[in-house]
């Protein structure tokens, strides 16, 4: 398991990463069939007495991963690619973010996707369907993604210079704040449907970030949610932030997230 989250993400098996239609589906099921029963047959032990040892394994775990990172982020230098992490809860609007902006300006900026999720292809064939190049990894039983599975992403995808990568993480507020995966930016996502609080429940994700997004804007007459309080306890967290309020379905608000890209890509 994955020492510092507790999630499934050590074991090569758990992970999978393809192009939309490499994989058969029935395959999928299969593997997620013989993977649970796998995991039934096995009892787990809990050990607190060795709580030094973990501690050593999560610091090793992540400078690897910050090693990895640095090597990612060579590679983003060396071909001129603006790469963004995208991160959020299930539901904020990632996907639909993505496809609102890649629509809008694929023939301004080549872009190359990296889709992150615990299972399926959906997300991938969304963007496929945009004829943009796309990768998904699959984690299996991981919660996040880290720079060694984007690292092998990016081979698959092999971007071309000046291109845009987009990579959108795991629906999850918690571990992906601690994975460099040597991005240029990292941007979190929190949508009006969430709770204006989001930021203060979350600060890792928030203080780790560089761009919040606030999505979903058309629906503010119907929920409950504060803008200003959420980016005041935003800005508690990280008072560097900059804000983005968007609403990705209706496109208001975009243009003005569409020339930060367009214009911090060429910086």
């Amino acid at each position: 398991m994955c020492m510092t989250c507790g999630c499934g993400n050590s074991t090569e098996t758990n992970i999978m990463i393809a192009k939309p239609g490499e994989i058969n589906p029935e395959n999928i099921s299969l593997m997620i069939e013989h993977k649970h029963g796998h995991e039934h047959s096995h009892h787990t032990h809990h050990d607190h007495s060795h709580s030094k040892t973990v501690v050593e394994m999560e610091q090793d775990i992540l400078k690897s991963n910050n090693m990895i990172a640095e090597r990612n982020r060579g590679f983003f230098e060396a071909k001129k690619i603006f790469a963004l992490n995208l991160v959020s809860s299930p539901g904020s609007g990632k996907t639909s973010f993505l496809e609102k902006t890649i629509s809008n300006l694929k023939e301004e900026i080549p872009f190359y996707v990296i889709e992150g999720d615990q299972q399926t292809f959906q997300d991938a064939e969304r963007i496929e369907a945009l004829k943009t190049p796309v990768i998904q990894i699959n984690t299996g039983q991981g919660c996040h993604l880290d720079s060694d599975m984007v690292h092998r992403a990016l081979k698959k995808l092999n971007p071309e210079e000046d291109s845009v990568v987009m990579i959108e993480n795991v629906g999850n507020l918690v571990c992906p704040a601690l994975f460099d995966l040597g991005e240029n930016s990292r941007i979190v996502l929190i949508s009006v449907t969430e709770g204006d609080d989001k930021p203060i429940k979350y600060p890792d994700m928030f203080q780790s970030a560089d761009i919040c997004v606030i999505n979903k804007i058309d629906l503010l007459p119907y929920v409950n949610f504060d803008i200003e309080k959420a980016k005041e306890y935003a800005m508690r967290v990280n008072h560097h932030l900059k804000f983005f309020e968007v609403s990705a379905t209706t496109g208001v608000g975009m243009r003005t997230w569409y020339d930060w890209l367009v214009t911090c890509r060429t910086q």
